[in-house]
C-alpha cells in the first residue's frame, strides 16, 4: 500500500521499499529517488508521501482479457506465458490458475445375441485445479485453494494443454471382452498439474474404470464394474471425483455401465432396467469474470429399451444406447469424459463405441495495476 498521506516517518519509507524498519537510508538512493519522483536535487519528507513502489507482473501469451485490476490469460492449446517483468510484493509477483486436464474416453458396448448385451463404462473428467487469493477476488469452485498462488519469474513458462483420450470401438461377439477408454493427458502450467481423467471400463477381467483426475465408470458384466478412483495422484484440495460401478447381473439381459467422475461430484451406478449411469457433476468458477463449469463427467453405456447415462454437468458425453443412438464425446476445452458406448439387444453391429474425452484448458489470472 503507499506511504502515508500525512506525517510520514521514514521507517514507512522503508516499508514501502521492503528494507527493515530500522535500517539507515539515504535520500539520495536510487530507489528512494525512484519513490519519490525526484531525479535530482533536494528531496523533502513530503515528496515521500501517498507514493508507491508497487510493480505489477507484464506478461504475454494466450488469449488475454482485462477484468477490473486483473490481467486473465486464457490457453486453449499448447503454448507459452512469457513474463516480461515480474513485479514485487508490494504489486504483484504471483499468478493465480486454473488447470483442467484431459477427459478420459469411454469404453465400447458389446452385443450379439437377443438379451445378451453390455454397456462401457463412462470416460472421467480431467483434474481440476483452481487458486484463489484472500480475501476471495472472485467466487471459485468448492476445490479452489485459497493462497495458491504461483510466484513468478521474468522467463518463459510452457503450457500444456491435455488432449482427450480415446473411446473405445465396439465388441462382438457377447462372450468377448470389451476395450476400456483410454486416459486422458495432463494440462500442466508452471508448478501445477492436472491429471488426465481415466478411462472408462468395459466388459471383462478387469472391468474397472481407470483411476485418473476424475476417476472412469465402471462397465457391466457378470459382476458390477469398479468405480475408477478419482484423484489419481493425489493433491490437496482433491483435483476430481471417482467414478461408478455398473450393473452386474450375472448373464442376465441387463448390463447397464457406470458413469465417470466430475470434478464436484461422483459418477452414478448403471440400473437395472437397461439405464446408463449418469457422469458426475463438474466445477463452476469465475476465474475469467464470467461464470463457466468444466470436468463432467461421462454418462455410462445403456441399451435402447432403457437409455443412456447424461453427461455430467461441465462438458461431459451422453453415452450410447446401441442401435443408431450412439455415445457423444466431451466438449472440446472443457476436460469433460467421454460417454460410453451402448449395447445392442441382438445385432451384434448395433452396439457402438465409446467416444472421446474433451481436451482441457488453462487460464493464468494476475493484478497488473
Amino acid at each position: 500500500m503507499p506511504t502515508p498521506s500525512g506525517q510520514i516517518s521514514l521507517d514507512d519509507v522503508n516499508t514501502e521499499l521492503d528494507i527493515s524498519p530500522g535500517t539507515q537510508i539515504s535520500m539520495d538512493q536510487a530507489n528512494v529517488r525512484a519513490l519519490a519522483e525526484v531525479p535530482s536535487g533536494a528531496i523533502s519528507m513530503s515528496d515521500l508521501q501517498n507514493k508507491s513502489n508497487a510493480q505489477f507482473i507484464v506478461a504475454s501469451g494466450g488469449s488475454v482479457s482485462t477484468v477490473g485490476d486483473y490481467k486473465v490469460h486464457v490457453f486453449t492449446s499448447s503454448g507459452s506465458f512469457a513474463v516480461s517483468q515480474a513485479g514485487n510484493a508490494a504489486g504483484s509477483n504471483a499468478v493465480d490458475y486454473f488447470v483442467v486436464a484431459g477427459g478420459g474416453g469411454g469404453a465400447g458396448g458389446i452385443g450379439g445375441q437377443p438379451n445378451f448385451w453390455f454397456g462401457g463404462g463412462g470416460g472421467g473428467a480431467g483434474g481440476f485445479r483452481e487458486s484463489v487469493p484472500s480475501p476471495a477476488a472472485w467466487t471459485g469452485s468448492p476445490l479452489a485453494k485459497s493462497n495458491g498462488a504461483v510466484p513468478v519469474s521474468a522467463q518463459t513458462y510452457p503450457v500444456t494443454i491435455g488432449g482427450g483420450g480415446a473411446g473405445a470401438q465396439a465388441s462382438t461377439p457377447s462372450n468377448a471382452p470389451s476395450d476400456e477408454g483410454s486416459d486422458g493427458s495432463n494440462s500442466v502450467f508452471s508448478s501445477i498439474t492436472s491429471s488426465g481423467g481415466g478411462g472408462g471400463g468395459g466388459r471383462g477381467s478387469p472391468n474397472a474404470g481407470r483411476p485418473g483426475g476424475s476417476g472412469g465408470g465402471g462397465g457391466g458384466g457378470g459382476q458390477a464394474g469398479a468405480a475408477g478412483q478419482g484423484n489419481s495422484p493425489p493433491v490437496s484440495p482433491p483435483q476430481g471425483s471417482a467414478g461408478a460401478g455398473g450393473s452386474g447381473n450375472a448373464w442376465g439381459p441387463s448390463q447397464p455401465a457406470g458413469g465417470g467422475g466430475g470434478a464436484t461430484g461422483v459418477g452414478s451406478n448403471g440400473s437395472q432396467g437397461a439405464y446408463g449411469g449418469p457422469g458426475g457433476a463438474g466445477g463452476t468458477t469465475q476465474f475469467t469474470g464470467s461464470s463457466q463449469t468444466k470436468a463432467g463427467g461421462g454418462g455410462g453405456g445403456g441399451q435402447q429399451a432403457g437409455g443412456y447415462g447424461a453427461g455430467g454437468s461441465g462438458g461431459g458425453g451422453q453415452g450410447g444406447v446401441g442401435q443408431g443412438r450412439d455415445s457423444s464425446s466431451g466438449q472440446s476445452n472443457t476436460g469433460g469424459g467421454g460417454g460410453g458406448g451402448g449395447g445392442a439387444n441382438g445385432n451384434p453391429d448395433d452396439s457402438n463405441a465409446g467416444s472421446s474425452g474433451g481436451s482441457g484448458y488453462v487460464a493464468i489470472r494476475y493484478k497488473y495495476q
